[in-house]
């Protein structure tokens, strides 16, 4: 008989968790202004706010960290990340930061002007904040079938050459800073991104001479659905397929703390040495000097393994299946869920969980306060809270979809944590009906909002 599938690795270390009272979790909550980015961490039983910088490292990549070389300029440790980052993405010069929005803050000061357009797939709210704060516009390419969260289509994040090709065709020349593709498309549910569509998109760019770069937060994710649904990769090694698709990119940004598995680090990639000259001045200005970039030697250190371990292909299976796990035992509660599920995460609907709440009082935070609440588990919302206000009209801004994200850590929880939190939402479904009203903005920020706002009940 087939034998069952299994993690590839086994546990050497644990961390004990608090399991709260619902009484103190509604305390906790009314404290932190009903924004789950302010509890504590203590106060938190299963934190599913994140992916970034929260999985467990492996003992190799521990081992590296006591081998790390703290030289200021030129150590050891940038020359073996270097090597890895050449080995795995192609890219010759790289510059490293301490995380994926600074490389984003350090390579969109060369590249973004205001007055700019950005077109790409579904931006995520530091890209789009990148640009908005440059006073240039973040245009959104996605395919239709990503705002549909019941259509089962599998490569969802795909860029709409259609929408796209308008966009350069009407933008005055000069006036597109790039093209940006994030894969997986973290926005529209972690959802993969074809590697034809990235030639299609890489044509584009040619034709009219604009730049493509790829936002690789979860490129080895991407990779293995390029291998297990894209006709003509099924027999093709990650790392091969993730090489491709680098090749048609003329730039790439990393946040490490994903697909890398480390906690804290990122990277710049450049097929130019002339832009990663220009980008070197922002680096020593924002980051710290070209061979550290803001991250210790023993950091680059567990990045380079990271980066070779985040791309095997059993790891990959163990991770991505534990988040169909879920979805699928959520989907038995009735729940409606984002399909198919993505690489990272679950991502509830919350338009069709809570009809009831309109969308001026952001159904998708009030389901997620419901859920902590009901069980201590911290998700997130990706909804018009973090779409921000219209940057001109400072109106808020109402995506089509509304979904609370459940984005699970690598290597951290098991299937029997999984079964609580598909159990928590499950009993918030169950009682949904006495949930009348949402919340209402009682302090914002002028500028990616949804990690500092102060909410208030109705």
């Amino acid at each position: 008989m087939d034998l069952p599938f299994t993690e590839p690795f086994k546990i050497k270390m644990v961390e004990n968790i608090y399991r709260s009272t619902k009484e103190q979790r509604v305390r906790w909550i009314k404290d932190a202004y009903f924004n789950l980015f302010n509890l504590r961490s203590e106060q938190v039983f299963i934190d599913l706010l994140t992916d970034s910088g929260t999985g467990a490292m492996s003992d190799k990549q521990w081992s590296e960290i006591m081998l790390g070389d703290e030289s200021y300029a030129g150590a050891s440790s940038y020359y073996k990340l270097k090597d890895a980052i050449k080995d795995i993405t192609g890219f010759d010069f790289f510059l490293p930061t301490h995380q994926g929005r600074a490389a984003e803050n350090v390579l969109f000061s060369v590249l973004v002007k205001e007055g700019d357009v950005v077109p790409g797939n579904s931006h995520f709210d530091t890209t789009k904040g990148h640009i908005e704060f440059r006073k240039a516009t973040a245009v959104d390419c996605t395919i239709d079938a990503a705002s549909d969260t019941t259509i089962w289509h599998p490569f969802k994040g795909n860029v709409d050459i259609e929408k796209l090709e308008n966009v350069l065709k009407i933008t005055s020349p000069g006036k597109i800073s790039f093209i940006i593709v994030t894969v997986t498309n973290n926005t529209a549910g972690g959802q993969p991104v074809s590697m034809s569509n990235l030639r299609e998109v890489r044509k584009l760019s040619t034709k009219y001479g604009v730049k493509l770069i790829i936002d690789s937060a979860r490129f080895a994710e991407n990779a293995y659905f390029i291998k297990m649904r894209e006709e003509g990769y099924a027999d093709k090694d990650i790392r091969d397929i993730a090489r491709e698709m680098f090749s048609y990119a003329d730039c790439m940004t990393m946040s490490s703390k994903k697909d890398a598995i480390v906690n804290m680090g990122g990277f710049i990639g450049f097929r130019e040495e002339e832009l990663f000259r220009k980008a070197s001045t922002y680096n020593i200005i924002y980051e710290g000097f070209i061979t550290y970039g803001g991250m210790s030697g023993r950091d680059m250190n567990a990045l380079a393994q990271g980066l070779y371990e985040g791309t095997e292909f059993l790891y990959l299976e163990s991770r991505i299946k534990q988040v169909s796990g879920l979805g699928t035992t959520m989907k038995k509660y009735g729940i409606p869920v984002l399909e198919p599920f993505g690489g990272h995460a679950v991502f509830i609907d919350a338009k069709k969980f809570l009809p009831q709440i309109p969308k001026e009082e952001f159904p998708a935070q009030t389901l997620a306060l419901e859920i902590y609440t009901e069980g201590g588990v911290r998700g997130v919302e990706i909804g018009a809270l973090m779409s921000d206000r219209d940057p001109i009209t400072r109106q808020n801004r109402y995506p089509e979809i509304e979904t609370v994200r459940l984005a699970i850590p690598r290597r951290v929880y098991t299937d029997n944590h999984m079964n609580y939190v598909a159990a928590t939402v499950g009993s918030v479904l169950e009682n949904r009906d006495r949930i009348k009203r949402g919340v209402k903005i009682g302090w914002e920020a002028p500028i990616m909002r949804h990690f500092t706002v102060r909410l208030e009940r109705f």
